[in-house]
């Protein structure tokens, strides 16, 4: 027994998959148990089916891995509802499973795998096609083994549900609750990104500022439930116009900023950007039927463009140029307004 708790000792200390845990346990109780295969079992109650997950089969008797059967039909269902975990006489014991049948099980032992709310994760046997008997030691190595393989489990999926749990926040820490975008944090590390890559490629760097004018106006007139839905439909608007390359993100309150890349330094990088302030103009200008009747149209946001060498520029020189040229689009409009009055 003390070279079992030695293996025991290294297997749990060296294995980092379920796969290198269970093998080795399996290959111990062929061992105590002296019988002709040893498996690893899942059960889908919901689904009503039984997996051999892992399994080790020395003599002629084989018990597939990936071998599906039917729940209702397993020995070791029987096994538990009966609270009889050994036999070596399956077919006077369960001679009604066709499972055992066709795999031409004599002697069984098994033990359910549990976890500590009491869920059933599946079994864990041992089984043979002669008569054999089998000590109680032996019994009892398959039951600590049970425990030890619902431990592992449960360690992996908690691990699995944190690694997923951490990757959600990290999600969310780079997008905007209101309008699931991108956030400045994201835009800022991808125009850092993107200008290092037009750098190696010798791509202009293509940077948008985008300014919702009078959006203040909006929320103070119709509500800030009323400006949160069309922030949202200009934000997918805005999304949807541009090309798979891009990046839009929410900048600020009232402001987005797109990046992307241009063409090879050698091309003319204005045809690009002049469509893309087309474009982006047009999806800035949407209108939202309220609630109670009353609608909103917007008439568009102010859109400056830069084609930047990536060389000359950083993350900072590049955002305040494109805001710079926002500002210009922004103070032509507003010239062409007292024009217009």
């Amino acid at each position: 027994m003390i070279s079992i708790v030695q293996r025991l000792s290294q297997t749990v200390t060296a294995a980092q998959t379920l796969s290198a845990f269970t093998r080795p346990l399996l290959k111990i109780m062929i061992e105590v148990t002296e019988l002709e295969s040893a498996y690893l079992t899942t059960v889908d109650e919901a689904r009503g089916v039984q997996n051999v997950l892992y399994s080790l089969n020395t003599s002629q008797m084989n018990i597939p891995e990936g071998l599906e059967v039917p729940w209702s039909d397993t020995l070791c269902k029987r096994a538990l509802e009966e609270g009889q975990t050994f036999t070596n006489n399956v077919q006077e014991c369960w001679g009604d499973s066709d499972a055992a049948r066709a795999l031409d099980i004599q002697t069984y032992v098994s033990t359910p795998v549990r976890f500590g709310s009491g869920q059933l994760y599946g079994t864990l046997c041992a089984t043979s096609r002669t008569s054999q008997s089998i000590s109680g030691e032996a019994e009892d190595v398959l039951r600590l083994f049970s425990k030890i393989i619902a431990g592992f489990v449960e360690r992996e999926q908690l691990v699995r549900s944190l690694q997923r749990a951490n990757e959600e926040l990290a999600s969310l820490a780079m997008l905007d609750a209101l309008t699931g975008l991108p956030n400045r944090r994201c835009i800022t590390e991808e125009l850092n990104r993107v200008i290092a890559h037009c750098s190696r490629s010798r791509e202009w760097v293509l940077v948008g500022f985008i300014d919702l004018d009078d959006f203040k106006q909006i929320n103070d007139q119709f509500g800030h439930e009323a400006g949160d839905s069309l922030m949202r439909i200009l934000a997918e608007q805005l999304r949807v116009s541009m090309r798979g390359c891009d990046m839009l993100a929410r900048f600020g309150g009232d402001e987005f900023v797109m990046v992307g890349i241009g063409p090879q330094l050698q091309e003319d990088g204005d045809a690009v950007l002049e469509d893309l302030r087309t474009r982006l103009f047009s999806a800035s200008i949407a209108s939202v039927e309220l609630s109670d009747g009353s609608k909103i149209d917007y008439a568009g946001a102010s859109v400056g463009m830069v084609c930047l060498v990536p060389d000359n520029t950083d993350v900072d020189d590049a955002l305040q140029k494109a805001d710079a040229a926002m500002y210009k689009v922004k103070a032509s409009r507003k010239q062409l307004e007292v024009v217009a009055t």
